[in-house]
């Protein structure tokens, strides 16, 4: 034909089985690679791998660059979010309980408190039945936050110590009577020992005579005389 442009057309080479290659070779889509126009009848010549991976070297056919999808504005955003912008109302899709479920605030809550409990308990600071008394009521939301735990515990240990003292102070006080008691009983025991000695020590009287004795001997006496 007359027409110019069909004469170009007819001169053009297919470079589908270069493109290819060089995909597999550099490994990575036809699309990523890029041919050296210039070069046009040397890679068309290449027919194999190997010719393929000696123009990758001699720079005939390259890898594009991974095309860059700034993330920046994304950067921007979320900081400005975990101020709190844009955070509104109309901008929620889902339930308050969906966005941040009660179960995570539980999960959260509980491993913190019961976290304290086992340091508390490692460092001596409760013994193991407190313990075991505050895991269960940690169990059964007592406490809503770490704060209110540890006021909990200083008061329990404040009342303890209290009915300790309380205690010793009972036990002070029945130790005191029983020893005063003690005290008391050895004295009346020594005043009972000084009192029968004395009694021992005094002299005994003679045996009183028999009621009838006396006129039968004043008799006999007087029977004697007139004799």
């Amino acid at each position: 034909p007359a027409c110019g442009c069909s004469g170009s057309r007819a001169r053009m080479v297919s470079l589908r089985l270069q493109k290819r290659l060089a995909s597999s070779v550099l490994k990575c889509g036809k699309g990523k690679v890029w041919l050296d126009p210039n070069e046009i009848n040397e890679i068309s010549m290449a027919n194999s791998r190997q010719n393929i991976r000696k123009l990758v070297k001699d720079g005939y056919v390259i890898r594009k660059p991974v095309t860059i999808h700034s993330r920046s504005r994304v950067h921007r955003k979320n900081a400005a979010k975990r101020k709190g912008r844009h955070m509104g109302i109309g901008k929620r899709r889902g339930t308050a309980n969906a966005r941040l479920p009660s179960k995570i605030i539980w999960v959260r809550r509980i491993r913190v408190l019961r976290r304290l409990l086992h340091k508390y308990r490692e460092s001596k600071k409760i013994d193991r039945h407190l313990y075991h008394t505050l895991y269960l009521k940690c169990k059964g939301n007592v406490f809503k936050n770490k704060r209110t735990l540890i006021e909990f515990i200083h008061k329990a240990k404040a009342e303890k110590s209290r009915e300790k003292s309380l205690n010793d102070q009972a036990e002070a006080r029945r130790m005191k009577s029983r020893a005063a008691r003690e005290r008391r009983a050895a004295r009346l025991e020594e005043k009972r020992g000084t009192t029968s000695e004395k009694v021992e020590d005094t002299p005994q009287d003679a045996p009183a005579a028999p009621a009838g004795e006396g006129e039968k001997k004043k008799k006999t006496k007087a029977k004697k005389a007139a004799a």
